[in-house]
């Protein structure tokens, strides 16, 4: 599934001047996470040309024209105009002719100034795009930052999500999601999650009912967004099943093509789950800095491989 967003987003985010726009800036729309400065477009080859991505012009875009004559300059920007691009964008120092303003009517083609440099613009523009755009799939769990690390706590309904999440942030932990996880694939090895808008801090609590967190805990007890570091599985205990109890097998699940380490957490009266939580947190990161306790247990009673 193809995602777009409006421009107004990247307007309003990156502080640009709209020189001409042929309808309202949030009836425009992008999606591409793609950027391109058009200088091959202006030399006549469109070979692998993307239209579907925003065009950058920088001093080097203007200069290059400018080594043609005025009918040719012209001949040149109605052919690249002529494509219809979601919005094309001159950086700081660039002077837009009236020529090109005209064409931009002419095709309908969004026209926007930028005081940044071009190659700081294109990073910019990705950052935002890249997120924006991201493939994504909602989840049901609690989305949490502990120690820096972003943990999705999953289970069944009534396991006691919410209720090890308000111990969480009252342990100095931040709330991200809860109920509704909205994860995005913004790269090959990272997923970040967020709540979507109408229920960002809002919690369930069974017996108390919709708490807003940010108006209870404060502004410091929330976050908007977090990586996917970990997953904790919470389930009822089951006396028939064997749990890991030596952390070995290093456990995972796919989500969006990408494998997160995985803890199943049995859930029986007594446990302090929270706690439980902080330290599987602490464990997974020095896992991830090549230590691993278990390991050297084995080693220590010579029974490691």
């Amino acid at each position: 599934m193809g995602y777009k967003i409006t421009l107004d987003k990247l307007v309003n985010t990156l502080k640009w001047e709209p020189i001409y726009l042929p309808r309202e800036i949030n009836q425009l729309e992008v999606g591409s996470p793609e950027v391109n400065r058009p200088g091959l477009q202006l030399s006549g080859f469109y070979e692998g040309f993307q239209p579907e991505r925003i065009q950058i012009f920088g001093n080097s875009e203007m200069d290059y024209l400018l080594t043609f004559t005025p009918e040719q300059q012209k001949n040149t920007m109605e052919l690249f105009f002529s494509h219809q691009m979601p919005a094309s964008v001159f950086c700081r120092g660039t002077v837009v002719p009236d020529y090109i303003i005209e064409l931009a009517k002419k095709y309908e083609s969004p026209l926007f100034h930028s005081e940044q440099a071009p190659c700081e613009l294109m990073a910019s523009i990705m950052s935002i795009l890249n997120v924006e755009l991201a493939p994504r799939i909602t989840r049901h769990g609690v989305l949490m930052e502990v120690y820096g690390e972003g943990v999705l706590i999953m289970g069944e309904s009534g396991v006691g999500k919410s209720e090890t999440a308000i111990e969480l942030i009252k342990r100095g932990h931040r709330l991200v999601a809860d109920d509704a996880v909205e994860i995005r694939r913004v790269s090959d090895r990272t997923l970040v999650g967020q709540s979507p808008d109408n229920i960002r801090h809002f919690m369930e609590l069974r017996g108390v009912g919709i708490i807003n967190t940010r108006h209870i805990f404060g502004i410091g007890a929330v976050k908007m967004s977090e990586k996917v570091d970990l997953i904790v599985k919470l389930e009822n205990w089951d006396p028939h099943k064997v749990y890991d109890r030596m952390g070995l097998d290093d456990e995972y699940m796919e989500i969006l093509g990408l494998n997160i380490p995985c803890l199943t957490v049995p859930v029986t009266p007594g446990r302090n789950l929270a706690v439980i939580i902080e330290v599987a947190v602490m464990n997974s990161r020095q896992k991830k800095l090549g230590y691993n306790a278990a390991k050297e247990l084995l080693a220590n009673l010579g029974m490691s491989e």
